[in-house]
């Protein structure tokens, strides 16, 4: 069984697909549990992701990086998911928040920052949520107060990937105070050098342990007014075009997902016996395994069908929405038909669904809650 077959896949994003799985078989699953377990960042797997050309994918060759298309990524998403998810999600957080500098960053900005990270010299982050603020990017507290000599900022940032490991960090924080409020808000290339950053990460969560987030406090952090990308104000107008990639390639997490649980399930049924028959005889086991398998294809379909249309800017914070939603909650429905297929096996770490239970409750919640995908899939889907 292959659910992860190359039929939907785009011809030029064939070959790193190709690559991604050799590498996730051979690097990430066999250290999967032993990182689950530990909790500890996946340096090693990250460095030989690293050497792959797996790593800083979003930036172009312009500035060093693999000039991945968005459809490339999600080949990769899907198949570093299956393996393991916390471990995934460290390699592609590698270099988040560059998009947007090489979207809106000077040319003095790329290459002071992009080209370190896409040479493998430096980590970069994302930081936006806020302790108390999650999803609504227009009522985040964090200030940047203008200076004669740039600005400073105050508050906190919650949910940061790499708020530790990073070297610099794109920062989200209000700047003005207009009726406005998606108005108010700008991006800051923030060292993590910087007097008045602190981080700390945020205590063990239950699912992607082996991805590290963390707890910002910015007390008086001077940046130099060089350090804003683009234009004052313009911060959640990026953040809304970032996010629509961004949650195509969420999708292809919830995808990996699935297709591990489905896997799993299928296994595990197949090689148990119960009132002496084998347990994948039963037409109820049989009839989870279908709607499983169904609910799968269809959000493959919907997530391949929605990297194009974004990838082409066609109603793309519709289809960014809807794919993320989708693939998220079929992962979620195939992650607890396969715990409850696998019996009272199913709560023992050692086997790999209930790590994949544990980490499929994640990617409803980050890149904006399923809850405020609606939203938008109703907005922007309207007739």
């Amino acid at each position: 069984m292959d659910l992860l077959d190359e039929s939907i896949v785009p011809d030029h994003a064939l070959d790193v697909k190709r690559e991604a799985r050799e590498f996730a078989e051979e690097y990430i699953e066999p250290n999967a549990e032993k990182y689950y377990e530990s909790g500890e960042y996946p340096w090693e797997i990250l460095e030989a992701a690293m050497d792959e050309g797996l790593i800083a994918q979003d930036i172009s060759e312009d500035y060093g990086g693999s000039g991945f298309t968005l459809e490339q990524i999600l080949a990769i998403a899907e198949e570093f998911y299956r393996a393991d998810a916390g471990i995934a999600l460290t390699l592609q957080l590698a270099s988040f928040g560059c998009e947007i500098m090489e979207h809106y960053g000077s040319e003095e900005q790329k290459e002071t920052w992009l080209r370190p990270v896409a040479e493998n010299e430096q980590i970069s982050g994302l930081a936006v949520s806020e302790p108390q603020t999650g999803s609504d990017m227009a009522g985040m507290t964090t200030t940047a107060e203008k200076t004669d000599d740039g600005y400073v900022l105050n508050g906190e940032k919650y949910w940061v990937g790499n708020a530790v490991e990073a070297d610099w960090l794109t920062v989200y924080a209000k700047t003005g105070d207009l009726d406005d409020r998606y108005s108010n808000y700008s991006m800051f290339i923030v060292p993590t050098d910087t007097p008045g950053y602190e981080a700390e990460h945020i205590p063990e969560k239950m699912g992607m342990r082996a991805s590290k987030q963390g707890h910002i406090i910015f007390d008086d952090c001077e940046v130099p007014e060089e350090n804003l990308i683009g234009t004052e104000g313009g911060g959640f107008y990026m953040l809304a075009d970032f996010f629509n990639h961004g949650r195509i390639v969420v999708g292809g997490h919830g995808l990996g997902l699935a297709a591990a649980a489905i896997e799993e399930a299928w296994s595990f049924v197949h090689g148990r016996e119960a009132f002496g028959r084998n347990v994948s005889e039963f037409q109820a086991v049989q009839h989870i395994l279908a709607d499983m398998r169904m609910e799968f294809e269809a959000a493959r379909a919907l997530n391949w069908r929605a990297a194009r249309k974004v990838a082409e800017n066609e109603d793309a914070g519709f289809w960014a929405a809807a794919t993320k939603t989708k693939s998220t909650e079929v992962a979620m429905m195939c992650a607890e038909r396969g715990m409850q297929l696998h019996g009272g096996r199913s709560v023992l770490n050692e086997n790999k669904i209930s790590r994949v239970y544990r980490d499929v409750r994640i990617p409803v919640i980050y890149e904006g809650a399923n809850e405020i995908q609606r939203n938008l899939i109703y907005r922007q889907g309207a007739l």
